[in-house]
């Protein structure tokens, strides 16, 4: 009797175990049947069910290959890269005569006793060195640098980049704008370009490059602090010169050096440093080297008109200061104008009877209230054509006609 209640309770147990069993199977024909693209695999097959799933299917991605980085330039290095072959060194020496003073040496009571071995004997005679830079403009070995570079210069040695030692001949120098040509003798050397300096603009930068105090290839960053800054105001007045005056440090031997805009293209010619500056230089605008530097190469010389006075802007108020000084020994008319300060002897305008103390109102018949711009109306002029002008004098006017001359041929410059 109990061996039959385990035998019941046992197929009840199977039985259960089989009825799971069946539902199991059953509701995973079902979930197959229902959800095929979700328990089996993508078939071949180009049924557009499967196509569908397999267009969705994630792809696994190629692993990534590791790219080193790479150093990005900055536009400094990229500028003086596409320049700097261009840029050389110029070393000068010229013999100075010097006449020095002895009245011991050559006094007979003095050799009586010492003897004319008793006294040094100095040379009369030496050289002197100079260094400055330039850069190369055309493939064949033109460079332009600074006239004061090469002032004199019995022998001019040309460094490039690489160290190539080149003899320079001086073709040209113009001393009134500070630019000289020289000439070495090569063929596919590396050129600068020039840039527009009349596309310049105050905040632009401004990179030096050069050799300065003898250390080669040096470059200074900063930017253009103003423009057409007048030679006169710099302290150069026999110049004719309206600088780019910029913050880079240029320093003795960056004279003649380019001086760079952002691009790499040369928009200034480095020329001057004020010894009271902190920081401050000065630079020709690159356009008015392209104006001359083909003439200088020709040797040709520049004229510079000039008429040999010193003067200054006038305004009422300028003029009722000075006529309220009572040391002054001029009374100058309260008007606009030029006032004429000094009249250099046997120049242009002396010889037309220019007076000091005379303002000048008009030229050619065109209104002139700065001295500036009475300067720049004389440089474009024609020497030996004659200019008319319109004076105040005292409480009448003249009408003077002067005729420039050349400023290089005049014993006392402007």
């Amino acid at each position: 009797m109990q061996d039959s209640k385990k035998e019941s309770n046992l197929f009840r147990q199977w039985g259960g175990y089989a009825i799971a069993v069946v539902l199991s199977v059953g509701l995973t024909l079902a979930s197959l049947r229902v959800f095929p693209g979700v328990f089996l695999p993508p078939a071949k097959a180009t049924s557009p069910q499967v196509a569908e799933v397999a267009a969705v299917a994630p792809v696994a991605e190629p692993e990534s290959v590791a790219i080193a980085p790479q150093r990005a330039g900055n536009f400094v290095a990229m500028a003086v890269n596409r320049v700097g072959p261009a840029v050389v060194r110029i070393d000068t020496e010229r013999t100075v005569s010097t006449n020095l003073p002895d009245p011991f040496f050559d006094d007979p009571f003095f050799r009586r006793f010492f003897g004319d071995d008793g006294f040094p004997q100095f040379p009369k005679e030496y050289q002197q060195r100079g260094q400055g830079s330039g850069f190369i403009v055309d493939s064949n070995g033109v460079i332009l640098t600074n006239a004061h570079v090469v002032r004199g210069a019995d022998r001019v040695t040309v460094t490039l980049r690489d160290g190539r030692e080149l003899q320079g001949e001086v073709k040209g120098a113009d001393e009134p704008s500070d630019l000289a040509v020289v000439k070495v003798e090569g063929t596919d050397l590396p050129v600068a370009k020039l840039g527009n300096s009349a596309e310049v603009q105050v905040g632009d930068w401004a990179i030096a490059v050069g050799n300065p105090l003898g250390l080669d290839n040096t470059v200074t960053l900063g930017i253009v602090s103003t423009l057409n800054r007048l030679s006169s105001e710099v302290g150069i007045p026999d110049k004719r010169l309206e600088f780019i005056q910029t913050d880079a440090a240029i320093n003795p031997g960056n004279s003649g050096g380019p001086l760079l805009n952002e691009r790499g293209e040369v928009i200034g010619i480095n020329t001057a440093i004020r010894a009271d500056g902190q920081g401050i230089g000065f630079a020709i605008p690159i356009d008015a080297a392209k104006e001359i530097k083909d003439r200088l190469a020709r040797g040709e010389r520049i004229p510079h008109p000039f008429i040999g006075i010193r003067m200054i802007s006038l305004t009422p108020e300028i003029a009722e200061e000075a006529n309220s000084d009572p040391n002054s020994m001029l009374l100058v008319p309260e008007i606009e104008g030029v006032l004429v300060v000094q009249v250099i002897p046997d120049s242009p305008a002396a010889r037309a009877g220019l007076r000091r103390g005379d303002v000048i109102t008009k030229i050619d018949g065109d209104r002139v209230t700065e001295a500036d711009q009475l300067q720049r109306i004389v440089e474009k002029s024609q020497i030996g054509k004659p200019l008319r002008f319109e004076v105040r004098r005292g409480n009448g006017t003249e009408a003077i006609a002067i005729r420039p001359g050349e400023l290089q041929d005049a014993n006392l410059r402007q």
